[in-house]
């Protein structure tokens, strides 16, 4: 497993969610609140009592950041999407993801009709619009797959809707999944949490959409690692 980041991070007990965007946490004793990232429920993993860990953070009305859930090992599932962010981008700069080997990142927050897409990469073929998902919830009768959504998205299902359009425009579309979860093997998208995602993804494959994978966890020490640069895609 490659290292691609490094995180001063500080064990923290998870106590309950308090919106969307905050987590109330225990560290050392005290109750603080942590910054949630992830617009997803993830309801499995935000159990009252579970291990998390967290990075200190400045300003604002919250203390720390909530990257992980302990999960498999001690290893932690990254919920935090800029984490998620940040690792990819650098195992794209080390030239450690098979399906973008010889792109490059162009730019970044790519204004699109009325929303943005996450990336811009140029490859050899050409340019590649691109849209980051998070896939953080487990499934599969051995946990081998990471899912995405775990509840209905339309902005999910917006951003599938426009890389088919460019597809079908003739420009080079994408969309991967971030399987932030220790020891998956696959992606699926999750049909009960949103069955159009699932409709959409299978269109956008026959549209000429790419599809991919990806896994990293975080170990204890910190370090977020690649654990598996391509993952099967299974629609």
């Amino acid at each position: 497993m490659t290292t691609l980041l490094k995180l001063n991070i500080v064990p923290c007990t998870f106590l309950k969610r308090l919106n969307r965007f905050v987590a109330l946490v225990e560290v050392e004793g005290q109750e603080r609140r942590a910054l949630v990232t992830n617009t997803g429920r993830l309801e499995e993993f935000m159990v009252p009592g579970r291990k998390v860990f967290c990075v200190p953070k400045s300003g604002g009305k919250t203390d720390f950041v909530l990257v992980a859930f302990e999960d498999l090992e001690g290893k932690g599932a990254v919920i935090d999407t800029r984490t998620q962010a940040k690792a990819f981008e650098k195992a794209v700069k080390l030239g450690m993801i098979p399906w973008l080997r010889n792109c490059r990142i162009k730019r970044k927050e790519i204004p699109l009709g009325k929303s943005r897409l996450d990336y811009l990469f140029e490859c050899p073929q050409g340019e590649v619009y691109a849209e980051m998902k998070s896939a953080v919830l487990r499934g599969g009768e051995k946990g081998e797959y990471a899912m995405y959504p775990d509840c209905p998205s339309v902005r999910g299902q917006k951003h599938i809707r426009e890389l088919i359009e460019l597809s079908k425009a003739g420009k080079g579309a994408m969309v991967f999944f971030i399987g932030a979860l220790p020891g998956v093997e696959k992606f699926k998208p999750f049909e009960r949490g949103d069955p159009e995602i699932a409709r959409l993804l299978k269109e956008a494959k026959g549209a000429g959409v790419e599809i991919h994978a990806l896994s990293i966890s975080l170990l204890p020490d910190g370090r977020v690692v690649l654990e598996r640069p391509s993952l099967e895609v299974e629609l």
